[in-house]
């Protein structure tokens, strides 16, 4: 089941997005270097719609989805615990920040997304626009993109 996050939970949150990085085989440092963008905050979850997924009153996965501008709207975050990772709930909370995109009239939704996440963003419409430099060197990330049916 899919539900707004409370303001209260931003380390939980947190807690998903470093463990779920952590599956892909990064370095413990790695993870550390990335704390502060895989941080989640009150402050995050009251301006940005944030949701979770939960299994037996746990949240095991959730995404952040900022406010549009300009017609497009950002897929700041979308993360699962490793034990939820190819169980589709990645795919039903990108489905519903799709749906959530769409509403707000946006008419692009985009992300940057992880190396190892760009199968699975393909996999749903999204296509490549360009390649961002990451923190790491020599390092890339894509910026990805995906219509909004209106």
């Amino acid at each position: 089941m899919i539900v707004p996050a409370d303001f209260l939970e931003a380390e939980q949150l947190t807690h998903i997005a470093l463990k779920s990085k952590a599956f892909w085989g990064y370095s413990s440092d790695l993870i550390e270097g990335w704390r502060a963008d895989l941080t989640v905050t009150s402050k995050t979850i009251q301006t940005c719609n944030v949701y979770k997924f939960m299994v037996d009153d746990v949240a095991v996965g959730f995404y952040v989805l900022n406010n549009p501008k300009e017609e497009i709207v950002k897929l700041e975050m979308l993360f699962v615990l490793p034990k939820f990772i190819r169980k589709g709930i990645g795919k039903k909370l990108l489905i519903h920040a799709l749906e959530k995109a769409t509403v707000s009239n946006a008419k692009t939704i985009e992300l940057v997304a992880d190396p190892n996440a760009i199968p699975f963003y393909k996999s749903q419409g999204f296509v490549e626009k360009e390649q961002i430099g990451s923190a790491i060197l020599g390092r890339f990330l894509s910026l990805m993109q995906k219509d909004l049916k209106q």
